[in-house]
């Protein structure tokens, strides 16, 4: 490892949020659980640490070879990261009225029948078209060095960013195949989304005050 620490904590700690936050793997996830049991929702949890990984890689050494032939695209890249977050927060806090306001829609519904195998595949194909997945890795390499990033470097992010995402779907697997979980999840979730596009916001300001400067 070359890097500091404190490149690859900024990057889980941006992960960490968005894996913990409604989304098409989120709710993958949860409805694999809800309908088809415990065993499902880790099959699920399993393909979405595995897409994780694939997404981290891709990403991570496609741009690391943009940088250094161009290194005038990591500024494109990061305005281009800016209005992307700028849209996550929007759409997050757009939610989050809705969730207040009573719409639910987003609300999982249980898929029944999932083996575990059947959930994992499954898990893999959401997490491979999953625009948020495309965007959020986009963002993380304007805020992560890639142009300096040695291979243990960058292997060490993709471990544990794949690492942080088993823990957490793994996390709502055990948790939402129990009928309490679903209903605190029912409450709790406009109050999630709020709180995710605050952190949107400030990590866009954040990145755009490092363009200015």
């Amino acid at each position: 490892m070359t890097l500091p620490w404190t490149d690859f904590l900024t990057v889980w700690a941006l992960l960490a949020v968005n894996i913990t936050s409604p989304g098409p793997n989120v709710l993958n996830t949860i409805a694999s659980a809800m309908g088809s049991g415990r065993a499902a929702g880790l099959g699920s949890a399993l393909g979405v640490a595995l897409g994780i990984a694939v997404w981290c890689l891709g990403t991570t050494l496609g741009m690391a070879a943009v940088f250094a032939l161009l290194p005038v695209a990591q500024l494109a890249l990061t305005l281009i990261a800016v209005a992307l977050l700028g849209r996550f927060a929007f759409r997050y806090l757009k939610a989050a009225v809705a969730g207040l306001r009573g719409d639910r829609r987003g609300v999982p519904q249980g898929r029944t029948g999932m083996s575990p195998r059947a959930a994992f595949i499954r898990s893999l194909q959401v997490s491979a078209l999953n625009p948020k997945a495309l965007t959020t890795w986009l963002a993380i390499v304007t805020i992560f060095p890639v142009a300096r990033a040695q291979g243990g470097d960058i292997a060490l992010l993709c471990v544990g960013a794949s690492t942080l995402s088993l823990s957490i779907h793994t996390g709502y697997a055990l948790a939402f195949s129990t009928a309490p979980a679903v209903r605190l999840y029912l409450r709790a979730a406009p109050w999630i989304n709020g709180a995710v596009g605050l952190f949107f916001i400030g990590f866009a300001l954040k990145l755009l005050a490092g363009v200015l400067h």
